[in-house]
Formats: structure tokens, sequence, C-alpha cells
């Protein structure tokens, strides 16, 4: 089974499962790409994973399915080009021998839902749109801070080996934010050195690893001292109230440059 970050617009990945006949993609925003992958590798999409309604995860959608006939997957609450299976957290789909459980993780949409596997001959993976980016999380554009850190938190539960793939390069930005609010955290630094040595070649810096998001990503970490004390110091957040963390950790990064 290959994993591929397809690269689409300024910043996002198309992820992309195959078995080397038959393919998945998740949130293709723009077709081409993905439709240029199928061709120069003779592979039959099979299905299409929404994770969220915004036009650069869904614009594809149409266009893939009229041309390969794939089935599509997306959130129950969100208008997602139909028709398309609605599915909420509870739900699984099964596609090119794999299970997919279905998490809900509102907070940047209002209905906004994961696909987790463990089904995989290597380390299971979670393709999680724009809830959790490596370092960093998606802005709060319908949910609110407590739904957004129930949302990570149930995230942050997956096995630790669990590839996170999510879908924007953000990672340098967010690693020069987190370092801004954790600047003690030697992990932080080494992977950071990491990340720009990566991008430096042009290679992504994603997927990352559940386990190493807990140690480096400050919104996985609101109730950590050094990272709650930051809050505090950043607009007077009560360090005890993990919530209010987490909201000025968002609004901080929102200004931050």
């Amino acid at each position: 089974m290959n994993l591929i970050p397809l690269p689409a617009f300024q910043d996002n990945y198309l992820w992309l499962l195959h078995d080397g006949q038959r393919a998945l993609v998740v949130d293709p925003g723009d077709a081409q790409p993905v439709r240029s992958f199928l061709a120069a590798n003779g592979l039959q999409l099979a299905a299409i994973l929404v994770t969220h309604h915004h036009a650069d995860h869904t614009g594809g959608v149409d266009a893939l399915r009229d041309e390969t006939g794939a089935r599509v997957y997306g959130p129950v609450r969100e208008r997602i080009p139909e028709p398309f299976d609605a599915l909420t957290e509870g739900d699984t789909v099964d596609v090119l021998g794999l299970r997919f459980n279905v998490f809900d993780v509102p907070g940047h949409t209002a209905g906004h839902i994961a696909y987790y596997t463990d089904d995989l001959p290597g380390d299971p993976l979670v393709f999680c749109g724009d809830t959790l980016f490596s370092g960093g999380c998606g802005r709060l554009f319908e949910g609110t801070p407590a739904q957004m850190v129930h949302s990570l938190a149930k995230l942050a539960t997956l096995p630790g080996e669990t590839r996170v793939c999510c879908t924007h390069e953000y990672t340098l930005g967010n690693l020069k934010f987190a370092t801004a609010v954790e600047p003690g955290n030697t992990q932080l630094m080494h992977y950071r050195q990491q990340c720009e040595a990566r991008r430096s070649r042009g290679e992504p810096t994603l997927p990352s690893t559940i386990a190493l998001e807990r140690e480096i990503n400050p919104f996985l970490r609101a109730r950590q001292p050094a990272v709650a004390q930051a809050a505090h110091g950043y607009d007077g957040a009560d360090e005890s109230d993990e919530v209010a963390v987490f909201a000025a950790l968002r609004q901080w990064k929102n200004e931050f440059r």
C-alpha cells in the first residue's frame, strides 16, 4: 500500500493511497493532480474521502466522481458535493481492503470529520484534514475553543505511531510559533531543524506522528506548565483552564508573524 502526498495550490496536500491497482484520495480540492497521477500509474480511483466542506478540499470532487465513478464519503453535517455517503462518528468506510473509522472533530468547521485506519501493513494513519497540523491546528472558522480542545484530545489518544496526514504544508510556520511558546523544548528544536532541512530539499515534512505531536505541538500541550505560562503571559489566560489556554494560543497564533 502506497501513501502519496500530491501537492496542490500553494501548500495543500491531496493524500492518495493505492495498492498498485486501485486508489483512494482525500480532500481533492483540485482534480488535475489526481487525474495526472492516476493516469501515469494506471490506477482506478475507487473512493474519495472528504473531511470538511472548504473549497480547497472539495473543488475536484465532482470532476473526479464523474470521470471515474468513485464513491464519495463526507461529513453528514456539512454541504459536500452530492451524491455522497454521509458519515458521522462511529461509522466505518471499507475501501481497498481497509476499514476506516470515522471521528467527529469539529472546530475548524462545524462538522469536520477524520478517518483512521490501523489495517495497513505498516503504522496506522489518520486523515485529519485541517483539524491537526504538524506543530499546529486549524483556525476556528465555525467551532469553539472547547470543541477544538475536545477534537484534538480525541486525536491525541490515537496510538503514538499513527501517521498524521494533514492537508497543508504549514509545518515551518507552526514550528516558529511553537518555539515562541515553548523555547525550552529541545525535542521541538531538533524537529524544527529536521523540517527545515527537508523543505530545503523540496521534501514534504509530512506525515508526522501522534507521538511526536504530543511532544512538540503547543495546541496538544495546553496542560503543560510552560505552555500555560506562555498563554498567561500573552493575554492573562487562567493557567488552570485548558480551554482558556488553548483559546489564548489560537488567538496568539492568528496574530503571530
